[in-house]
């Protein structure tokens, strides 16, 4: 009977911890998302605030700059990373060229 018991005990203390790693994880779930979501609304207001004050450049052309800004943050992180990760360009390439490699390489295309 005493080790039934002590069976049971174990039983539910187990699906406790359980439930609490379910909802500890859903909970980390959402406040990530919560972040994504803030990132998302910080940067389309910058974009549209950017745009606003300089006639001609598209939403396009703001996320572009962010991308290569992001990118030379990442690489450069550390200086391994640089020498392993940094793109090839010419001298008078245009940041769209420079775009354009950055998003061929983030998505494995060698050509």
């Amino acid at each position: 009977m005493l080790a039934t018991e002590k069976a049971e005990a174990e039983k539910s203390a187990q699906r406790i911890r359980a439930a609490d790693e379910s909802y500890s994880k859903y909970s980390s779930g959402l406040a990530t998302a919560s972040q994504h979501q803030a990132v998302i609304d910080g940067l389309k207001e910058s974009m549209m605030e950017f745009c606003s004050h300089n006639p001609g450049i598209s939403a396009k052309d703001v996320m572009d700059m962010i991308l290569l800004t992001h990118y030379f943050d990442t690489v450069g992180a550390s200086p391994k990373s640089m020498s392993d990760k940094l793109i090839r360009h010419g001298p008078a390439g245009a940041l769209k060229d420079v775009v354009a490699q950055i998003r061929r390489d983030a998505c494995g295309d060698s050509s």
